[in-house]
C-alpha cells in the first residue's frame, strides 16, 4: 500500500514519533517542548487527514470498478436469458417435431414399465470403476456417493436412472407448496443457486453438516446448468430427499427446464459423461423437474421460492395447479391439450393458453425485486416481472407471512436484503462469474425464525502466493471486459453504422455521449459506458472518441466489410443460438446430427417459415455439410453452412456493386449524349 502514496512511509514515521513524544518517550527537558508538541500535533492531524483522504479515494475507486464489473457480468447474463426466452416458440415447435411419437420421445409422458425390467438392459461391466450405491438408499450410501464425487467418479447410467425414477415417484405424492418446520430439529438451512458447482455444495456440507433428520435443508432451485457437475449435484440432492423425505426440500428454479438446459450446459455435460445414454437420462430428468414443488413455507411464516412474486401471485390458487404440465415453464400447455403454437397468431395466444395459471408459475420462478413500487414486465430477463416493495408487502400480508426468501440473482456477498428487510436473496454458488467474483452463502433459521447468513468462498488448493484484493479485482475486471469485447466483435457492423450516423462529415470522431448512446442501443446492454470507456476506446486531445478504435478489439476480422457483417462477426453474434439449435437438432444427443435428424429439422424449418423444401434439396444440403463424408454432421461442419451463406452474400453484394457501376456509367453516357429519354442499362 505504501508505494501508492509518495512519502507515506515518512508520514507514518512522523505519526509514530509524535505518539512517542506524547507518551513521554521523547526529550522532556527541552525548552521548546510545548512548541514541538504543537508542531507535531499539527503534522499528525495533517498526516491523518491525508491518509484518510487517500484511503477514501482508493476505496471509492475500487468500489466503482467492482460495481462496473458486476454490471457487465449481470447485463450479459440476463441478455442471454432474454434471448433464450424470446426463442422459446421456435424451440417449442422444434422439440415437439423432433421428439417424434415413439416411446423414446424425450419430453413426453409415456407408459411406465416395471422399474427392474426397464433397468435390466443397463449392464454394469467390469470396466466401470465408479461408485456402487445400494438400494434402498441410506445415509451411509449418500456419504459414499459424496466421497466418490469428490474423486471425480461418474455414476453409472443404471444408478442414475434408478434414483431419478424413485425421486419421480416420491414427488408425485408431494403438493405444489411444501411445508417445512423448525419444530423438530429446531433449525433449518436454505441454500440458493448452485449451478453445477459441486465444490460449493461440499463446502456447505463441511461447514453446516450433512442433511439429516436433525439438520434439514431447503434447496431453492437452479442446481443445474453452467457448472461442470450438474448431474452429480442432482444425484446428491435427490438422494438425500429420498433418504430424508420430511427433512430435505427442493424447489424448482427457472433452470430446471429442458429448454434452458439446451443452452446452458446440462445437456452438453451429459453428452460428455453418458454418451448414447444422454437421451434416456434427459427424459427422466425432465419429468423430475416438472414434478418439483414450486414453493416451500417454513412454519407457515417464511415464503421460499426461486424468483419472487408478482401482483398476481396467489398461493391458494398456486397450490391447485397441475405443475407437471409445465415440463418447460417457457412452453405453457395449450387449453386444447396440444403442445404446439404452430399456426397460432400472436394476438390469439391468450385465448389458447391459461394465462392466469401460467403467470402463477412463471412469475414465481423468473421474477426479480426492484426498489421502485409496482409490478412491471421483466424485459431485462425476458420472463417474469419486476416487483416493488408494495407488492412484497401486499403478498406477505395477504398470506400472513413475515419474510420472502428467494435466489435467482448472484450477489457479491452471497446474500442481500431488499424491500425494507422483507426480501432476502441468497445465492450459494461462489466464484460464479470468475474466480473471486463473489462469495456464496446459505441462510440458517432457528425457532425464532431470524435469518443468519453464513458466507464462504471456495478456493482451489494452489501453491502460488495468494492475490491481493486489487490484483484479484483486476483479473475479474479483465474477464468482464473480455465479454464486452466479444459483444463488440459480434455487433461490429451495427455499431459502425450507429457511429457514422453521429459523424455525418466522416471525421472519425464523435462525442463521448454519442458513443455511449450508440453502444447501449447497438448492444442492448445497460452498462456504465462512460466509466469503462478508457478500456475500450481512444480519445483525442479534445476528449472526442476515435470510434474506429472501439471496433479494433482482440480479434481482427479477415475480409470484413464496412457495409455488411463478416463471417466471424456473424458466428460470434449467433454462436450460442447456433449451439442451441444444433443440440435441438441432435435428437439422440450423440454430439452429431444424422442425415435423418437433419431432414426432420429442415422439414420443421420449412413449416415454421412457410416455405417448401423438396427431399432432394434437403439431401443435397446434408451431403454438402458432411465434409468428411462420415454420414453425420458435427458442430464444426454445421457452422460451415454459415460460411457458405456468407460467401454467397459476398458474391451477391459484389454483383450488385458491379451493376451499380454499370448503371452509373450508363447514366453518364446518357447525359453526355444529351439523350434524356434513353433507358438506363
Amino acid at each position: 500500500m505504501c508505494h501508492l502514496v509518495p512519502d507515506l512511509k515518512k508520514i507514518l514515521c512522523n505519526i509514530v514519533s509524535v505518539k512517542l513524544s506524547i507518551m513521554g518517550c521523547g526529550v522532556s527537558n527541552s525548552q521548546d517542548t510545548d512548541s514541538q508538541a504543537m508542531s507535531h500535533s499539527e503534522k499528525t492531524i495533517k498526516s491523518a487527514l491525508l491518509i484518510q483522504r487517500w484511503f477514501r479515494s482508493y476505496q471509492a475507486r475500487m468500489e466503482t470498478r467492482r460495481r462496473c464489473t458486476w454490471s457487465i457480468f449481470q447485463s450479459i447474463e440476463y441478455s442471454g436469458e432474454q434471448d433464450q426466452h424470446n426463442l422459446y416458440n421456435f424451440f417449442n415447435d422444434m422439440l415437439l417435431t423432433l421428439g417424434g411419437n415413439d416411446k423414446s420421445k424425450v419430453y413426453a409422458e409415456g407408459d411406465k414399465d416395471d422399474e427392474d425390467d426397464e433397468l435390466s438392459e443397463y449392464v454394469i461391466d467390469h470396466s466401470y470403476d465408479g461408485p456402487h450405491p445400494t438400494f434402498p438408499l441410506s445415509h451411509e450410501t449418500m456419504l459414499d456417493l459424496i466421497e466418490a464425487f469428490k474423486k471425480k467418479q461418474v455414476l453409472h447410467t443404471k444408478y442414475v436412472l434408478k434414483i431419478l425414477k424413485q425421486m419421480q415417484e416420491l414427488l408425485k405424492e408431494r403438493p405444489n407448496i411444501s411445508q417445512a418446520t423448525t419444530a423438530i430439529a429446531k433449525q433449518i438451512t436454505v441454500c440458493g443457486d448452485l449451478h453445477g458447482k459441486i465444490e460449493d455444495l461440499f463446502l456447505i456440507f463441511y461447514k453446516n453438516g450433512i442433511p439429516s433428520a436433525d439438520n434439514p435443508y431447503i434447496f431453492n432451485g437452479d442446481f443445474v446448468d453452467r457448472g461442470e457437475n450438474s448431474i452429480e449435484i442432482a444425484m446428491l440432492l435427490f438422494g438425500f430427499q429420498i433418504v430424508y423425505p420430511n427433512e430435505v426440500y427442493i424447489n424448482r428454479g427457472n433452470h430446471e427446464d429442458h429448454i434452458m438446459n439446451l443452452r446452458y450446459g446440462l445437456i452438453r455435460e451429459l453428452q460428455v459423461k453418458y454418451k448414447s445414454y444422454t437421451q434416456v437420462i434427459l427424459k427422466e430428468l425432465a419429468h423430475v423437474f416438472g414434478w418439483l414443488p414450486i414453493v416451500t413455507l417454513i412454519d407457515k411464516k417464511i415464503l421460499v421460492c426461486h424468483g419472487g412474486v408478482s401482483d398476481m401471485t396467489d398461493l391458494e390458487y398456486l397450490s391447485t395447479i397441475e405443475r407437471q404440465k409445465y415440463l418447460s415453464v417457457l412452453k405453457p400447455p395449450l387449453k386444447d391439450g396440444s403442445m404446439s403454437l404452430e399456426g397460432i397468431r400472436e394476438e390469439d395466444i391468450g385465448d389458447r393458453i391459461d394465462l392466469k395459471e401460467w403467470r402463477q408459475v412463471l412469475d414465481v420462478l423468473w421474477s426479480d425485486p426492484k426498489p421502485q413500487p409496482g409490478c412491471t414486465p421483466n424485459k431485462f430477463r425476458g420472463g417474469g416481472c419486476y416487483f416493488g416493495p408494495d407488492v412484497t408487502k401486499a403478498i406477505l400480508e395477504k398470506h400472513n407471512l413475515k419474510l420472502l426468501i428467494r435466489s435467482h440473482e448472484c450477489k457479491q456477498n452471497g446474500y442481500e436484503y431488499s424491500h425494507d428487510g422483507k426480501v432476502l436473496t441468497v445465492f450459494s454458488a461462489s466464484n460464479y462469474y470468475e474466480m473471486g467474483s463473489n462469495r456464496g452463502a446459505y441462510i440458517k433459521f432457528g425457532r425464532d425464525l431470524k435469518p443468519h447468513p453464513v458466507q464462504y468462498m471456495y478456493v482451489a488448493s494452489t501453491s502460488t502466493r495468494p492475490l491481493t484484493a486489487r490484483q484479484n479485482l483486476s483479473i475479474i475486471e479483465e474477464s468482464a471486459l473480455r465479454n464486452v469485447r466479444e459483444k463488440i466483435i459480434a455487433n461490429k457492423t451495427v455499431l459502425l453504422e450507429a457511429f457514422k450516423q453521429s459523424d455525418p462529415n466522416e471525421t472519425g470522431f464523435i462525442t463521448q455521449t454519442q458513443w455511449a448512446k450508440a453502444m447501449s442501443e447497438g448492444l442492448h446492454l445497460d452498462l456504465p459506458w462512460l466509466t469503462i470507456r478508457n478500456q475500450l476506446i481512444k480519445m483525442n486531445d479534445d476528449g472526442r472518441v476515435e470510434y474506429v478504435t472501439c471496433l479494433q478489439q482482440e480479434i481482427n476480422f479477415n475480409g470484413s466489410r464496412l457495409n455488411g457483417p463478416s463471417f466471424t462477426e456473424v458466428i460470434y453474434r449467433n454462436k450460442t443460438a447456433l449451439e442451441t439449435i444444433f443440440r435441438a437438432l441432435d435428437k439422440d444427443h450423440s454430439g452429431c446430427i444424422t442425415m435423418d435428424e437433419f431432414s426432420e429439422g429442415c422439414k420443421l424449418l420449412s413449416q415454421h417459415l412457410q416455405t417448401q423444401m423438396s427431399d432432394e434439396v434437403v439431401s443435397d444440403m446434408a451431403k454438402s455439410l458432411d465434409i468428411n463424408k462420415d454420414g453425420q454432421i458435427d458442430f464444426n461442419e454445421f457452422l460451415e453452412a454459415f460460411r457458405l451463406v456468407d460467401i454467397q452474400e459476398k458474391n451477391l453484394q459484389k454483383n450488385q456493386e458491379n451493376l451499380d457501376k454499370l448503371k452509373s456509367h450508363a447514366d453518364l453516357n446518357q447525359i453526355a449524349n444529351g439523350d434524356e429519354n434513353q433507358n438506363s442499362v
